[in-house]
C-alpha cells in the first residue's frame, strides 16, 4: 500500500449524538494496532449533509452510512484486509 488512504468521519451534532465519537476511538485503535497510522489520513469534518443516514464516514471516495462500533471494524477490514 503505497498511496495514503483517507478516512473522514462526520462529527456534526447528529452523527455525534448517534455515536461518531465512539466510532472515532475505534478507528484510531484499529489504525494504531495494525501500524496503519502513517498510511492513513484520518480526520473529522463538520456536518456531511446526510444526517438522517448517520453516523457517516468516507473512506477514499466511498461514502458509508449508519456506521456503528459494531460494523466499522468490518468496513476497515474490507479496505485494509
Amino acid at each position: 500500500m503505497n498511496a495514503k488512504h483517507e478516512i473522514t468521519i462526520c462529527l456534526g451534532s447528529s452523527c455525534f449524538s448517534r455515536g461518531s465519537r465512539e466510532i472515532l476511538k475505534t478507528i484510531k485503535s484499529y489504525l494504531k494496532d495494525r501500524g496503519l497510522e502513517e498510511k492513513v489520513f484520518f480526520h473529522g469534518q463538520l456536518c456531511s449533509g446526510r444526517c438522517e443516514k448517520g453516523p457517516n464516514m468516507k473512506i477514499d471516495d466511498v461514502d458509508y452510512h449508519e456506521v456503528s462500533e459494531e460494523n466499522v471494524t468490518d468496513l476497515l477490514d474490507e479496505i485494509f484486509g
